[in-house]
């Protein structure tokens, strides 16, 4: 099935990508795709692709920032993102509101890295946040799109995250993925990002 997604997906989205990555390259320069290192199924981690939707520079932005913020950074610590985060270019602003940052996922699919449906891939240092979890969490590729990405994802803490991935893998279905699936196609439509 994640094939069958994923070829179609391409096609119908290959036009939409092409002028975002275009508009990336003119609005902020630098590569239009970037790649950063994941952990998939089994703890073997791959390359995950996306738009770019930060500065060139982001490390040291977000670095500066922290320091200069004790209480940003502990919300940083405790959820891994940040509110008005200064990194983020206004392009990509939108690339996120509407999810189009999450397409060059669709090629991690085809290669067999992901899945359409599943946990959300995360970084190494968020292996820890998962605690008794882990186990299960691994059990499972991660997903484009999954529980977490249709249930409320900006407003949710990281202990709701994980028991969100952890309910997936726990109660998979094909009919939950294709539920999945029609809830996310209609929260991007909608550029809704708590949805």
């Amino acid at each position: 099935m994640d094939l069958v997604v994923a070829f179609t997906a391409l096609m119908v989205a290959a036009p939409v990508m092409i002028v975002v990555a275009l508009l990336i390259r003119m609005t902020a320069g630098g590569p239009a795709v970037f790649s950063h290192s994941r952990i998939g199924f089994g703890g073997k981690p791959f390359d995950c692709y996306k738009f770019r939707s930060m500065v060139t520079n982001s490390d040291e932005v977000l670095k500066s920032f922290l320091d200069s913020n004790p209480q940003v950074r502990l919300e940083w610590e405790e959820t891994r993102k940040i509110r008005n985060d200064p990194r983020v270019t206004v392009l990509g602003w939108m690339l996120r509101k509407s999810s189009l940052d999450e397409l060059p996922q669709l090629f991690n699919i085809i290669r067999g890295d992901m899945s359409c449906v599943g946990p959300r891939p995360i970084v190494k240092d968020e292996l820890k946040c998962y605690g008794d979890h882990l186990g299960e969490y691994l059990r499972a590729k991660p997903g484009l799109t999954g529980l977490w990405q249709v249930n409320g994802r900006s407003s949710m803490d990281y202990a709701n995250r994980v028991k969100l991935d952890c309910q997936y893998v726990r109660n998979w279905s094909v009919w939950l993925d294709i539920v999945i699936l029609f809830r996310t196609v209609f929260a991007v439509i909608r550029f809704d990002r708590a949805s």
